[in-house]
């Protein structure tokens, strides 16, 4: 893309009406420059190098613990609540789901707020935040700390590509805007004045995470490492494996400072190296740990715009129609600020700590008996799995993307998984009640017509079927 000449005051004006603070308008304009002088967000290969090894949460000294029970009376725990879950059909907060035993993932986020002794705090967005504190109101303990339960990220103008102006969609006018990424908690923090609400209050530490991860629950030993480093902010990271191949990775500048790359930062010539998980071996959870005096420190610093690194994806104007107009997101990474905090650092967790759901394919995971809800509210793999690795499920998304779609297909629940390395579904089929997977399984419906596997069914292998009478 070459430079233009682009004027930013539609979008301000746009901004204003909608009434965005000020900091939202000049931290959008910091980007949005930055595009119209043809700055792409990417990041080469070149510049970067890989991390070959890193502290590791599972040995840690015993003592953390304690450190960090310690600190609890001042740490708050953080989700990050904004999604709606359009991708499976939803026109809720995807937290609302049912995700283990009944239990929704906001019920088991509020039982383990519950049960650390920390706050709970959502990043709503206008969207999900009705529906999310009307859940959260069955909680009523969690209102005894005195402080919000909650507060708004913010939106954001999409751009035209043709030419840097602000998209219109009279269709739609809702499509006309996006959320700026969940790099916006650090703004949308001191807007809300939330963040001037906890300092006052004595908080110093936040654990922060997605309301769609389960298995990050607030670990004090890692709070302990923490504050006995004396960290301004830490990531937690995992192991890649061939499935988090896609996923942003951890890396260091040439001065040594470590960074976050997402795919949207990677050239295309560079996309081999950036998928090699044995040169880049570790993938971010989307688990931080902020100091939030810190945190206010490099704000007031930076007049409130961190300046975080610009992602620039190109999207539709209107996701379910891939011929409307092409726009640009202009989106940051909460991640990404491991690169602005002098002294930040990053520590290997167990995969237990990192179980998303983006998807249907996920969610029947999480649902099914490859993992348990433990006492402690975590989803965690099932300690009676013989493999390592979670099941990798691939449902066709012809009849499975949708939320309503995979629970007609799944009237009695998830097969047994437990046992399972691989489940693909290929076509419309029901699954009875009782149905157990082993090892790798495809089911494939040849026909058009639907397809059924029998109540008690055993599957190992490929099972090709013909829907209809």
């Amino acid at each position: 893309m070459t430079q233009v000449n682009a004027d930013f005051t539609p979008f301000a004006e746009r901004m204003r009406a909608e009434n965005l603070p000020e900091i939202v308008i000049r931290t959008f304009e910091h980007y949005y420059n930055q595009l119209a002088e043809g700055r792409t967000g990417l990041l080469p290969e070149a510049d970067i190098l890989p991390v070959e090894s890193l502290p590791d949460a599972e040995q840690l000294a015993a003592d953390l613990a304690e450190a960090g029970r310690a600190a609890l009376p001042h740490t708050i725990l953080l989700k990050l609540n904004g999604g709606l879950g359009t991708g499976m059909g939803l026109e809720r907060a995807k937290s609302l789901l049912v995700a283990k035993n009944g239990l929704t993932f906001l019920d088991i986020i509020a039982r383990q707020a519950l049960l650390s002794g920390a706050p709970l705090v959502l990043m709503n967005s206008f969207t999900t935040r009705e529906d999310s504190l009307a859940v959260l109101a069955r909680y009523g303990e969690l209102a005894r700390f005195g402080i919000p339960l909650d507060f708004l990220q913010h939106k954001v103008p999409k751009v035209f590509q043709a030419d840097l102006t602000p998209a219109r969609w009279p269709a739609d006018p809702d499509l006309e805007w996006c959320p700026p990424g969940h790099g916006d908690i650090y703004t949308a923090l001191l807007t809300s004045g939330m963040l001037d609400a906890l300092l006052a209050r004595g908080y110093r530490y936040a654990f922060v995470s997605n309301a769609d991860n389960l298995g990050a629950v607030l670990e004090p030993a890692i709070l302990g490492y923490f504050v006995v480093q004396r960290l301004p902010f830490l990531m937690e990271v995992a192991d890649r494996t061939e499935a988090d191949r896609k996923g942003g990775h951890l890396a260091r500048r040439r001065d040594g400072r470590l960074i976050l790359r997402e795919s949207a930062q990677c050239p295309a010539e560079d996309m081999p190296a950036f998928q090699d998980i044995g040169r880049h071996r570790y993938f971010n959870t989307n688990n931080l740990w902020l100091n939030l005096p810190a945190l206010h420190a490099l704000l007031q610093a930076r007049g409130g715009i961190l300046g975080l690194p610009m992602i620039r994806n190109r999207k539709p104007i209107d996701p379910r129609d891939p011929n409307s107009p092409p726009v640009y997101q202009l989106e940051t990474a909460m991640g990404a600020a491991i690169e602005l905090f002098e002294g930040a650092g990053a520590l290997r967790v167990p995969r237990t700590r990192f179980a998303p759901v983006k998807t249907t394919d996920d969610l029947l995971a999480v649902r099914s008996d490859a993992y348990l809800l433990t006492e402690g509210f975590q989803v965690i793999p099932n300690p009676a799995r013989r493999l390592s690795a979670p099941p990798v499920v691939c449902l066709d998304p012809r009849f499975y993307r949708l939320i309503d779609d995979l629970e007609a297909r799944f009237p009695f629940g998830p097969p047994s998984l437990v046992d399972c390395e691989r489940l693909v579904v290929r076509g419309d089929v029901r699954f009875g009640r009782a149905v157990v997977c082993c090892r790798a399984v495809e089911v494939i419906n040849e026909s058009d017509a639907p397809a059924v596997i029998a109540d008690g069914a055993t599957l190992c292998g490929v099972h090709r079927l013909r829907g209809g009478p």
